[in-house]
């Protein structure tokens, strides 16, 4: 495998640790953050403290990396069609994180009228969650034939399912005031979490382009 594939595929398994540390660098500077309530957009939203830098630190950067590990994946399964729909989502869902930090929400993030600046912001939110949930549900069914691996195939389905689950949960959470954060925070966990496991997969050599065909 080229330097080049090394380090754009190695970025995928990067992107949970930036998540986790620059989520929790730039909840320092918010007095009286809470991680279990709170969502994370709150930290770049109108009128919070960290308001001025928080897309700088996790959005934006978050954005570049999935962007260039989808060109990572592209690389990698040229010969599979699907696999490469499954790449133009992960980059969709980099283009849409930059969205969600371009466009603020509003202070709380759940106002009665929401400006412009919070529609765009809750349809980019939306985009993100919706690319990355059906990119490892394709990966559900594309492992086993394409990556020789039964096991990656049942995680990006397990993964999937999750996914789903906990955004049930954060809509309840909405309804009650508690735990949005949390249940945000296992929600795209999940999702980065299994793209870096894509990422160790591809990286690893186990893609054969000769057993791709057209699937």
């Amino acid at each position: 495998m080229k330097n080049i594939d090394r380090v754009l595929l190695g970025l995928g398994v990067f992107i949970p640790f930036w998540l986790l540390f620059g989520v929790l660098l730039t909840a320092l500077a918010y007095p009286g953050y809470s991680h279990l309530d709170q969502a994370m957009s709150q930290l770049g939203a109108q009128g919070s403290p960290t308001q001025g830098f928080s897309a700088w630190v996790n959005n934006l950067p978050l954005g570049v990396f999935f962007v260039l590990f989808a060109v990572g994946v592209m690389r990698q399964v040229r010969g599979s069609r699907l696999a490469l729909f499954s790449a133009g989502l992960i980059l969709i869902h980099g283009l849409a994180s930059f969205a969600t930090g371009y466009f603020a929400c509003d202070q709380g993030c759940a106002p009665e009228q929401p400006s412009f600046s919070q529609q765009m912001h809750n349809l980019a939110g939306l985009v993100m969650f919706l690319s990355l949930t059906l990119a490892s549900l394709l990966w559900g069914f594309l492992s086993k034939r394409l990556l020789g691996s039964r096991g990656f195939g049942l995680f990006s389905i397990a993964c999937t399912l999750l996914a789903v689950a906990t955004v049930v949960l954060m809509a309840q959470a909405v309804e009650t005031g508690y735990s949005f954060g949390l249940y945000q925070r296992i929600n795209y966990g999940i999702s980065v979490f299994w793209v870096a496991g894509l990422a160790l997969m591809l990286s690893r050599g186990r893609c054969e382009q000769l057993r791709f065909g057209s699937v």
